[in-house]
């Protein structure tokens, strides 16, 4: 049967953290052969225990026997490190090997790897996720793959483990350029529900009361949902880091710098979120924006 049918796949798996070992689990789950790096060992050999996979010595034995290749790792210059580094995925690909980049980068740097994979005869396709640690859990991640439709189509039965909605984007680079606009949009959205909820505190309202009526009208969204209730009892429990969103949102502008576009909110809520970082909430989840909100109005939720 040919790349694309429903069948198990050969697949190296390279970053197992929040994300990715969520990710990698619902692949095991679907019954594809899983051969496994993390640059923390034991980390891989813990998933490898819990899921059947093997762990591999570097990125290149995670390719060895690949049809596929996953990456889910912080930003573009990990993902230029395991794919085209020192026993880097490029060193042992096999011929027709796919590699699928899950991590959210720069849409330039996607692009620039990507053509020095296909120097090697090795295809690439960019596909971010959105949706956050419980949707990767689940397996209802939101995916947006750019790339040729023929290698979306080889990854398809992949994407369709891990994520509920699927979607061909674009040329190679789109994935990600539509992923760091929509994680730019989430983290403005968070810091207005924060200012939202503070002006309701200072108004004296019942917040509770406020926020139902906001998930209920006009005011609804994702981050209210998710974000309200650890802004109001200040939990920064981890499911997408500070951080990563502050590198996310300068993706963001420098994608719309390339483009010739503004984005002032989003140069506002990456002021927020590198004072935060400043402030040592990097590691906390981004809902920690609060903090910096709250001293900048001189009160507490």
């Amino acid at each position: 049967m040919a790349l694309g049918d429903d069948r198990a796949m050969r697949v190296g798996f390279i970053g197992l953290g929040i994300m990715g070992s969520r990710m990698a689990a619902n692949l095991a789950r679907a019954g594809h052969e899983l051969t496994v790096w993390n640059r923390t060992r034991a980390k891989a050999q813990e998933f490898a225990t819990a899921h059947g996979a093997t762990v591999a010595d570097d990125p290149a034995g995670a390719a060895e026997r690949a049809e596929v290749v996953v990456t889910m790792v912080v930003d573009g210059a990990q993902v230029e490190e395991v794919l085209l580094g020192p026993q880097g995925v490029a060193e042992a690909a096999p011929s027709g090997l796919l590699c699928v980049d899950m991590s959210t980068i720069a849409p330039r740097d996607a692009r620039r790897i990507g053509a020095a994979l296909a120097e090697r005869d090795v295809a690439f396709v960019d596909a971010p996720v959105t949706g956050s640690s419980p949707k990767a859990q689940d397996g209802t991640l939101t995916i947006m793959a750019g790339g040729t439709a023929a290698d979306f189509e080889r990854a398809r039965p992949l994407f369709d483990a891990m994520g509920e909605v699927v979607l061909h984007v674009g040329e190679l680079g789109h994935g990600q350029t539509i992923k760091v606009i929509n994680n730019a949009v989430a983290a403005v959205n968070t810091a207005v529900v924060g200012q939202a909820l503070l002006t309701g505190r200072a108004a004296g309202v019942d917040l509770e009361a406020l926020e139902r009526v906001m998930a209920a009208g006009s005011g609804a969204s994702a981050m209210l949902a998710l974000k309200a209730r650890p802004m109001r009892e200040h939990d920064y429990a981890t499911l997408f880091k500070l951080e990563h969103m502050l590198k996310d949102v300068r993706l963001c502008l420098d994608t719309a710098a390339d483009a010739g576009a503004s984005f002032p909110f989003a140069e506002q809520v990456e002021r927020i979120l590198a004072a935060a970082t400043d402030g040592g909430l990097g590691e906390r989840d981004f809902a920690a924006l609060i903090e910096i909100v709250e001293a900048e109005q001189g009160t507490r939720l």
